[in-house]
């Protein structure tokens, strides 16, 4: 029998991959997508016609609800939110209200609606923030650095709290910074390869960049969203992070991405004091073996074919206009 899935968050760089994904595996896919007077369609353009979409917003219980019984979904997987941490400092309340309560409607629209539903959050390794152990596990005490940290703290207790509160099968990917050339302009390494590719095609002149010391554990979005999907298939839920057991400093994605098209960064970036964050994550490193070890899970791409991944894709881009 087909399986649908529902996915919120569908036109963004997890959003569309995990679309693909099940498309190729012979699921109907549902889009929750909010109302907007333009709608951006540029990661799923290609499968959009594939995809049936809901109106919908995760600060709208009713849409959600109404979302659910259209879809009638066999598995569920929550990719909105307000994601950018650093936007999280100016729009706190908004972050909270998406990342956190958002959660808190969609899982009750399923709890009310469709409880035999398989639930996926989309937990994040921010939620570590000035981490308690290093490398971080599932089990490792949450110690959120930002507005966007703590929001999705509550989203993946509430996810829990959830799971055992009523048995409903829901669980968290604890997910590790992910990539790709479909990433949003405004997350660091698009804005590093972006930048590299400009200043190589004469486009741009230089790069302000913030903390250039910060580590982070940095792995492809195409290999997460494989992830996810096996979370789901599981006999029984359970939380898991989805790492790449490696870690990279800002510094060291800047170096690859600059010298695949053949230039020195240190001629073109300036270290600018309003891009560091008022409380900085200085290192974020995950132990995946859990997922390795139950979900057979497997990395396909390394730290530098993805920045240069990504280069190429920006230097196309930007090459073509």
């Amino acid at each position: 029998m087909t399986k649908n899935a529902l996915i919120t968050g569908i036109t963004g760089q997890d959003g569309s991959y995990l679309a693909e994904l099940l498309l190729e595996k012979g699921y109907k896919v549902y889009g929750l997508r909010r109302r907007t007077s333009i709608p951006v369609m540029d990661n799923i353009e290609h499968i959009k016609d594939e995809i049936e979409f809901i109106e919908g917003d995760l600060l709208d219980h009713g849409s959600l609800v109404n979302a659910v019984q259209i879809s009638n979904p066999d598995e569920v997987y929550n990719l909105a939110a307000q994601s950018f941490v650093g936007t999280s400092w100016d729009q706190p309340s908004l972050t909270g209200q998406i990342t956190g309560i958002g959660v808190t409607n969609l899982i009750e629209a399923l709890r009310s609606k469709r409880p035999e539903s398989k639930f996926y959050q989309a937990s994040s390794s921010e939620m570590f923030g000035k981490v308690m152990e290093t490398p971080q596990k599932e089990t490792t005490p949450f110690y959120p650095r930002s507005p966007y940290g703590v929001a999705k703290v509550y989203g993946h207790w509430i996810t829990v709290n959830y799971r055992e509160s009523y048995n409903l099968y829901a669980c968290s990917g604890i997910l590790f910074n992910h990539e790709s050339p479909r990433r949003g302009i405004e997350f660091v390494t698009r804005k590093v390869t972006t930048a590299a590719a400009k200043i190589k095609l004469g486009l741009q002149k230089e790069l302000r960049m913030g903390n250039l010391d910060a580590r982070r554990d940095w792995g492809y979005a195409g290999d997460y969203v494989k992830a996810m999907w096996l979370m789901l298939q599981q006999e029984k839920p359970e939380d898991f992070v989805i790492s790449t057991g490696e870690t990279h400093t800002v510094e060291e994605l800047v170096d690859v991405a600059f010298s695949h098209v053949g230039l020195n960064w240190r001629d073109y970036v300036l270290i600018d004091p309003k891009f560091v964050r008022p409380a900085e994550v200085d290192l974020l490193l995950g132990d995946c073996s859990k997922a390795k070890n139950e979900l057979g899970w497997e990395l396909t791409v390394k730290f530098d074919e993805l920045v240069k991944m990504m280069v190429e894709s920006d230097m196309r881009l930007y090459g073509e206009k």
